[in-house]
């Protein structure tokens, strides 16, 4: 029974998991922003991608520096591993993991901003990736 009970529990959160997708993520961050998620700002979002910012190590960089100027096409990192396409529409896969990207959002915004993401700043950007066809 317990066996049972457990299982069904597994079930839940693996299909919690597998609901993710940038509007889930959109929704959280505005919730923790704050904010009604029409407030996310697609200008915002593309802003912080494009933006040249001091970075960890005081060298000017963006994101494009290593996910290019088209968030629909595929990066490369500054050892030269390919990086997917960020863009939804491109990449079906990306938003759709919590741990991944809480994880990319917490690495890539102390490497490029030397700081972590806002929940808005991070709901900007999905919410300017999101509608990019």
């Amino acid at each position: 029974m317990i066996k049972r009970i457990a299982g069904a529990g597994l079930m839940l959160l693996s299909a919690h998991a597998l609901a993710d997708s940038p509007a889930n993520f959109m929704a959280r961050y505005a919730q923790a922003a704050g904010v009604a998620v029409t407030a996310l700002s697609p200008a915002r979002g593309e802003a912080l991608y494009r933006g040249e910012h001091p970075g960890k190590n005081g060298a000017k960089q963006s994101c494009a520096s290593c996910h290019t100027a088209s968030p629909k096409q595929a990066g490369q990192t500054r050892v030269g591993k390919r990086i997917e396409p960020l863009a939804p529409a491109a990449n079906p896969q990306r938003f759709t993991d919590a741990a991944k990207v809480e994880k990319w959002f917490r690495r890539n915004c102390t490497d490029v901003l030397a700081r972590e993401c806002s929940a808005q700043e991070k709901g900007d950007f999905i919410a300017w990736l999101n509608q990019l066809k």
